[in-house]
C-alpha cells in the first residue's frame, strides 16, 4: 500500500490506511480543540505544582499551596466540638436517669448517639436496634444486667465477657452435656419449655424441675425469673437470645452460650458512651 494519497472527492490527503475501499483522511484537527488540549495541560501541570498530585516512595508531593483535605477535616471537627463543647461537659456530667425528653441536652444525646449507634453496633444489633439470634433486641424491656440509662451505659463501656476490660460485665454458664446425660438434658429442656408454653410432656417436665431446682435455680432463680447481678436470664418470658424451641434449648443447656461483646469504653468517648446510652434507651426499651 503506498503512502499519503489525495482523495478525490475531498482533495485532502490521506493517512494510507483503508478499510474495505474505505481510505482514512488525514484531516487536521480543529484549532478550538488544540488550544483547549494545550490549555489542559497548562493547567494539569500548574495543579501539579499547586497541589499534592505525584506519589513518592514514602508520600506525595505537597504542593505550594500546603492544601490538604486532611487539614480541612481536622478543622471542621475542631470547629463542631467547640460548638458543643458545653453540651458534652454537660452530658458528660449529667445523671443519664434524669433526662426529660423535653430537655435541650436529651435531644443532643439522643441525635449524637443515634450516629454512634448506626456506625458502631447496628453491624450486630441491626438498624432498628431489634438484634437477631446471638444478639440481644434492645426495643423491648428484657435486660440481662439492667435497662436503665446508666447500667445500659456501664454495659456499652465495659463490654460483656470480653477479656479486654476488667469491669466487664461477666457471667457463665455450666456445659450440663459434661455434667447431665442425654435424659437428664431433655428432662430440663422440657421443664424450661412448660414454663411458657402448653405443649409440653408433663411427666418429662416434672422430672426436670428437680434437675432446675438443683442446679440452676441458684442463678436463674426458683421460679426462672432470672437474676440482674449475675446475668442470668429470665427463662419464663417466651424472650430467648438463642431461639426457645427444644433444639435450641438443648444445645444451651448442652453446650452453654458465651456471647462477646467489646469495651466500647476503649474506643469511644465517653460522652459517646452516653450518648448511645440515651439514644438506646430512647428506643422505647429499657426501663
Amino acid at each position: 500500500m503506498s503512502d499519503e494519497q489525495i482523495d478525490h472527492e475531498t482533495g485532502v490527503g490521506t493517512t494510507g490506511h483503508e478499510w474495505d475501499g474505505i481510505k482514512e483522511l488525514n484531516n487536521p484537527l480543529p484549532r478550538w480543540w488544540l488550544w483547549t488540549f494545550y490549555a489542559c495541560i497548562v493547567w494539569g501541570i500548574g495543579y501539579t505544582i499547586a497541589y499534592p498530585a505525584w506519589p513518592m516512595i514514602s508520600g506525595a508531593t505537597s504542593g505550594v499551596l500546603g492544601f490538604a483535605t486532611r487539614t480541612e477535616v481536622a478543622q471542621d471537627i475542631a470547629a463542631h466540638e467547640a460548638e458543643n463543647a458545653d453540651l458534652v461537659a454537660a452530658l458528660n456530667a449529667a445523671d443519664l436517669t434524669d433526662l426529660p425528653p423535653t430537655d435541650d441536652l436529651h435531644r443532643y444525646a439522643v441525635a449524637r448517639g443515634g450516629a454512634v449507634f448506626r456506625a458502631q453496633c447496628s453491624q450486630c444489633h441491626g438498624q432498628g436496634a431489634a438484634g437477631t439470634t446471638g444478639f440481644p433486641n434492645l426495643l423491648d424491656n428484657d435486660w440481662l444486667w439492667g435497662g436503665d440509662q446508666e447500667a445500659i451505659a456501664y454495659s456499652i463501656r465495659h463490654g460483656i465477657r470480653n477479656d479486654t476490660d476488667w469491669d466487664a460485665r461477666y457471667s457463665q454458664m455450666p456445659a450440663y452435656g459434661e455434667i447431665f446425660d442425654d435424659g437428664e438434658i431433655a428432662a430440663v429442656v422440657e421443664y424450661v419449655t412448660s414454663l411458657g408454653n402448653t405443649d409440653f410432656d408433663a411427666s418429662l417436665a416434672q422430672a426436670g424441675e428437680g434437675l432446675f431446682m438443683d442446679n440452676c435455680a441458684a442463678c436463674h432463680g426458683n421460679d426462672a425469673g432470672g437474676n440482674r447481678d449475675l446475668g442470668a436470664p429470665n427463662l419464663a418470658d417466651a424472650i430467648w437470645l438463642y431461639g426457645g424451641d427444644r433444639a435450641a434449648l438443648t444445645e444451651t443447656v448442652t453446650n452453654a452460650r458465651f456471647g462477646v461483646m467489646p469495651a466500647w469504653g476503649q474506643r469511644l468517648s465517653e460522652e459517646d458512651v452516653r450518648a448511645v446510652a440515651v439514644y438506646v434507651h430512647a428506643l422505647g426499651g429499657g426501663e
